[in-house]
């Protein structure tokens, strides 16, 4: 009986082939949309991310996500240090200032003000050159896609000097950032020259990085920190997440997604669920041809059963390797590089897709369990 329901299945290419289109078509826009989506809001907080030398992050107490900070005062940084369970803590400076290259071209660059001493928050991943370089006065290192900004056309190499507030440093390092939400070039700096890229003002501080020492917990550090100082401290991963939620919540760009998303699950609902009952319907007289020679209810739901597997992991399969051959295509583009097919949203669309045709299923067999086998031979 296998065999039969496969036979049916495959019997008319035309139908058969729609039914697998309907079901790759939606997987396809599903896992586009939502790995696209999920990997964009992740970049709101990939700057937090980069930051591997701090688990937690202390900021003034209305400073809600990275890009939004208001200076704190030095004494701040000596509070923190006193707080029990530090290990250490260090400054951090944020700024957007405009860099220019000597032959004239410019833009808004993230610069990250990191302690003379420790140069902890510098990044770790580089293509060239290393962030050791930054203990000399006058250097700077610049993320790739920053580079490729600045200097277009050309290759990556170290020595390229830029004008940031009449300072003129040599790149140092290029560096393999996270690609941020805004495509700033990400620029890491000493801290007292980044300042002075910025523009002196009475205070400067926009972040203290700290450590927890062993056996104390990020989380239990972050709640002594804000206890002890007055101060908001959060963990790396905490911080992150209030990157995402500032998007989420007062951005345009859940709303677009969302209607995307929306299309594409009417489509694996209507479209996909639609196609599948009516190929049942379709096929009634057979079914009335094998219960008239004695096959079983239970034994035509299997066949019914059987034939939406088929049809949902031949579809479902198609779709996502449309999907990750998109995605495999477009990565390693400086605009849409780390925007990658997202395993979550790759199994959550093979859950969804697998209900809306065993729903079919269960809708279309109520049509076979009550059909009388004399009625195909009318």
């Amino acid at each position: 009986m296998n065999f039969v329901a496969f036979r049916m299945l495959t019997g008319d290419r035309a139908k058969y082939l729609g039914l697998v289109f309907a079901i790759a078509f939606s997987t396809f826009l599903l896992e586009n949309q939502t790995s696209i989506f999920a990997n964009i809001m992740k970049r709101t907080g990939h700057q937090v991310l980069d930051v591997t030398d701090a688990d937690v992050w202390v900021m003034d107490p209305k400073t809600r996500y990275f890009d939004e900070t208001k200076a704190m005062k030095d004494t701040d940084l000596t509070r923190v240090r006193g707080v029990d369970g530090v290990a250490y803590a260090v400054r951090l400076f944020k700024g957007l200032p405009v860099a220019r290259t000597l032959e004239g071209r410019f833009a808004a660059c993230t610069v990250m003000g990191l302690d003379e001493s420790t140069l902890l928050g510098a990044p770790r991943r580089m293509i060239l050159g290393s962030w050791e370089g930054l203990a000399e006065p006058h250097k700077i290192v610049i993320d790739k896609a920053g580079y490729l900004m600045l200097f277009p056309g050309e290759p990556l190499r170290l020595g390229g000097m830029l004008e940031i507030n009449d300072h003129r440093v040599e790149i140092t390092g290029i560096s393999d950032a996270l690609p941020a939400f805004t495509s700033f070039p990400i620029i890491h700096a000493r801290y007292n020259e980044a300042v002075e890229f910025q523009g002196q003002q009475r205070q400067q501080m926009s972040f203290v990085l700290a450590r927890a020492k062993a056996g104390i917990s990020a989380e239990d550090l972050a709640r002594r920190i804000t206890t002890a100082t007055g101060l908001r401290a959060r963990t790396a991963w905490e911080f992150m997440w209030d990157c995402v939620n500032y998007y989420m919540a007062n951005t345009g760009i859940p709303v677009n997604f969302g209607i995307t998303i929306g299309v594409a699950t009417i489509v694996g609902l209507v479209v996909s669920g639609q196609t599948f009952y009516l190929f049942t319907v379709e096929n009634l007289k057979q079914f009335g041809a094998l219960k008239a020679i004695g096959v079983t209810n239970v034994r035509l739901l299997g066949m019914i059963l059987l034939q939406a597997l088929i049809v949902w992991f031949v579809g479902y399969s198609l779709g996502t390797g449309l999907a990750a051959a998109f995605f495999n295509i477009t990565m390693n583009a400086v605009a849409t590089r780390h925007i990658v097919l997202m395993w979550q949203s790759a199994l959550g669309v093979a859950v969804f897709m697998l209900l809306v045709v065993l729903l079919s299923s269960v809708v279309s067999l109520r049509r076979v369990l009550v059909l009388e086998p004399a009625a195909v031979f009318r």
